[in-house]
């Protein structure tokens, strides 16, 4: 069965310590491609350490929220869906990557600025199991034309980040293979 195509990432330009976001693969896709280890429950390995777990859409809520004891419909009016979550175990962040991806003018202009109301509503669901959140954007070249450079500011003035065509492992938490801060024996 042919892949579908996507633009979430990874693909064989993806080198070890970033996650490409190119248009063949997914985020899981790239963590196992810099030397991570995924599980069938998304749960993340590096060494023999448990991680993470990465959780998409409405997974978040089903597979790491109910769990924990956390029911959403009591913290929130709108259930939220990611493009992607890493729950990082190491420094207890959940990292929510929005990915953005536009070819001509269009309704994403708009959603960029939602960013602060969407890291508080995250910061609000995940306080009673005490993880901080990081938002990210995740955007295509588009984005850099001199019209978005008021929007990019403001993604960084309020506390959110946003990356071109991949994410560095390190903004994730996540271990550098070739820092030498990968023990063989973890």
């Amino acid at each position: 069965m042919p892949r579908k195509k996507n633009t979430v990432g990874g693909g064989n330009q993806t080198n070890i310590n970033g996650l490409g976001f190119e248009q063949e693969t997914t985020l899981a896709d790239a963590l196992m491609e810099a030397g991570f280890i995924l599980t069938p429950t998304n749960l993340i390995y590096f060494g023999k350490e448990n991680v993470g777990k990465l959780v998409q859409k409405m997974h978040l809520y089903k597979d790491f929220l109910e769990p924990l004891g956390v029911d959403w419909r009591d913290i929130l009016s709108k259930r939220m869906l990611p493009d992607d979550c890493f729950v990082n175990y190491r420094d207890k962040t959940v990292y929510v990557i929005e990915k953005k991806f536009q070819s001509s003018a269009g309704s994403v202009d708009e959603k960029l600025q939602t960013c602060d109301f969407k890291r508080r509503q995250y910061e609000r669901l995940f306080a009673s199991i005490d993880y901080k959140i990081k938002y990210i954007y995740l955007l295509c070249d588009w984005f850099k034309k001199p019209e978005y450079r008021d929007v990019l500011k403001y993604i960084k003035d309020v506390g959110c980040d946003y990356y071109f065509n991949e994410i560095p492992l390190s903004v994730l938490g996540l271990p550098d293979f070739t820092s030498g801060d990968y023990d063989e024996e973890n």
